[in-house]
């Protein structure tokens, strides 16, 4: 794909999102490599915008440059900012009491720990949400129990096999130390994401490691 259809596929997809629309976003392309700038409202704004350009075919990398501004807003302090965000957790019923929160200058840090790395994201994606967030820095720390199988590498390779979105035959998945790595190739970015949450949702895991070729 030409950089200039690319281009084209990156801006309509940005203009067609409706969490995008009062985003000012300028987009370059450089075969395959796709550059965001520009300012949104929301920290969540910026992840929906990096999370809609990697879907795209022909997009290999994302570089997010995206800045959050507060249109019209003074920015919040960080004792009101960390009251709201440690509220918005606390009534997710997905995020362990033992995660907590500090604020400075609008950028959260998430620290403390999680079981599942679902709850880790689920953590980060929540304080996303919240209003005058500018930044999350995640230092949640895995403590799952070691995995009650042996055979973790064919369980992950199982569950790829039965995800209907995912095309598995070519990945090869290795595990050591609770650590799991995926190498291979996949066909879209959206492969690659539901081979990575599939590695992550093995009991026990607490890092995986991402080896995996987006090939078109």
């Amino acid at each position: 794909m030409s950089n200039d259809d690319l281009f084209k596929n990156v801006k309509d997809e940005l203009e067609w999102d409706p969490k995008l629309k009062n985003a000012s976003i300028a987009v370059a392309v450089d075969d395959g490599v796709v550059t965001l700038r520009g300012n949104v409202g929301t920290f969540r704004e910026k992840r929906e915008a990096r999370a809609a350009v990697s879907k795209i075919q022909g997009v290999k990398q994302v570089d997010d440059e995206l800045q959050v501004r507060l249109p019209g807003l003074k920015p919040r302090g960080d004792v009101e900012l960390r009251t709201d965000v440690l509220q918005a957790l606390m009534l997710d019923s997905h995020v362990p009491e033992t995660i907590d929160v500090s604020v400075a200058d609008g950028y959260v840090t998430l620290s403390g720990t999680a079981e599942w790395k679902y709850e880790r994201d689920e953590a980060a994606f929540v304080a996303s949400n919240v209003k005058g967030v500018v930044g999350i820095w995640d230092n949640v720390e895995l403590t799952g129990a070691p995995p009650a199988t042996d055979d973790v590498e064919h369980s992950i390779a199982k569950a790829m096999e039965r995800n209907a979105k995912l095309d598995a035959k070519d990945i090869k998945v290795e595990t050591a130390d609770r650590t799991v790595t995926l190498k291979g190739t996949v066909r879209s970015w959206a492969e690659h994401d539901e081979a990575i949450d599939a590695a992550w949702a093995a009991p026990g895991v607490l890092e995986v490691k991402d080896h995996l070729l987006v090939s078109y």
